[in-house]
């Protein structure tokens, strides 16, 4: 799907290359095309396990209830939106929202929570340019994706726009370790050992030269937060997780917002 948003001339940012605006979304689907049937397995290796606990943390800080509609963009092969229907019983609703078809079959695929996958509502799409009408969701989440994407407020904007009045949102995303020392150590395995492991176990190094890249790439928590604000989130905050390895953001739609403690 072609997003409406006119794209700067302007080049971006694929890792530390700088690519034409117009062809990041190309960029960006041959990079998942290239590791999406490995994409888990990786995932696990490299991150040693750690990140479905990230997942968990992020998913239970939604407090999803039964019969909630959920969007889960940028939703790859669909690890989020299974813990979100764990969460929520089996019952409510998933629409998982992601530019890259591989990624989504991959998911498809996997014979693990099976008899939840299959009640996950799979739509190819283009993050900046949702195809559903304003209003239409309990909560909305994205998970290590809105990096990738060409121009993220728009993203974002798009996430608030589909919300109901109220609803909750969550960003799981990486970041930089907060301790100096973890730091360099975290930095010379993401841009030595993490590439190496690209090219041995999924045939390609590149794909894991533009990971690391890409993170150093992301706003930092408090940037975050103020543009997260600046679009209309309240009450919006972060946790650090593992030393700052990952952050996850979270807020409010602004529309019927209620001064008071967060659920949170």
């Amino acid at each position: 799907m072609t997003s409406s948003f006119d794209p700067s001339p302007s080049p971006t940012h694929f890792g530390f290359r700088k690519v034409p605006a117009e062809e990041k979304v190309r960029w960006v689907r041959n990079h998942f095309d290239t590791v999406a049937r490995k994409y888990d397995l990786m995932n696990t290796l490299l991150s040693f396990g750690i990140h479905y606990l990230w997942k968990r943390a992020a998913v239970n800080l939604l407090r999803l209830q039964p019969g909630d509609s959920l969007l889960d963009v940028c939703g790859g092969t669909g690890d989020l939106s299974v813990l979100a229907l764990k969460r929520m019983k089996r019952t409510g609703k998933v629409v998982l929202v992601d530019i890259n078809r591989k990624m989504m079959e991959s998911g498809r695929r996997k014979s693990t929570h099976a008899h939840l996958r299959e009640k996950i509502f799979y739509v190819q799409g283009d993050a900046e340019c949702l195809s559903f009408g304003s209003g239409r969701f309990d909560a909305a989440m994205v998970g290590f994706g809105i990096r990738n994407l060409t121009h993220m407020e728009e993203g974002f904007k798009e996430m608030h726009r589909v919300l109901k009045p109220g609803g909750r949102f969550i960003c799981l995303e990486f970041s930089s370790p907060t301790s100096p020392l973890f730091r360099r150590l975290y930095d010379f395995y993401s841009f030595h050992i993490m590439p190496l492991l690209g090219l041995l176990l999924a045939g390609s190094r590149q794909a894991y030269t533009y990971l690391p890249e890409s993170i150093r790439l992301f706003p930092s928590p408090g940037e975050l937060t103020r543009l997260l604000e600046g679009i209309g989130f309240r009450q919006v905050n972060y946790r650090p997780l593992t030393n700052g390895i990952a952050v996850v953001h979270w807020g409010f739609k602004n529309d019927g917002y209620q001064k008071g403690p967060s659920p949170f």
